[in-house]
């Protein structure tokens, strides 16, 4: 089994990845919105945009989470899941672009930037629970 798979797994049995996710999100001063002002400060707004937009997502590297997210972010993620960090920021890759396109139905952030278009963390599981496929 997979990192990915292993982190996904954990949603479905206990909300470990996405108490993890949610905790990456409420810690982002500004919430949603905030972290997707961090993408558009490192030159990566297009892709941010791509993601909270009703088109297709476009792609991120672990290199690329690492210039927006501080390490400290990226540390704590880790931290949560039992991985290192530059694990951590390789999944972060695979499903924050799909995580903010759920919270983002409407193509735009939702005012507050909260977890509110996942009904919260419980919803935040289901969805990564559908992503493991």
């Amino acid at each position: 089994m997979g990192l990915l798979d292993s982190i996904l797994g954990a949603a479905g049995g206990g909300g470990g990845a996405a108490g993890a996710i949610g905790d990456l999100l409420g810690s982002q001063e500004g919430g949603l919105g905030g972290l997707v002002g961090a993408f558009e400060k490192s030159g990566l707004g297009g892709v941010a945009a791509s993601w909270v937009g009703k088109g297709e997502n476009l792609p991120i590297s672990a290199d690329q989470i690492e210039t927006v997210l501080s390490s400290g972010m990226i540390a704590d993620f880790a931290a949560k899941l039992g991985v290192d960090p530059k694990q951590a920021a390789g999944t972060l890759a695979q499903i924050l672009p799909q995580v903010i396109d759920q919270l983002t139905p409407d193509g735009q952030v939702p005012a507050g930037g909260g977890l509110g278009g996942l009904g919260g963390l419980g919803g935040l599981g289901d969805l990564l629970g559908k992503l493991r496929g």
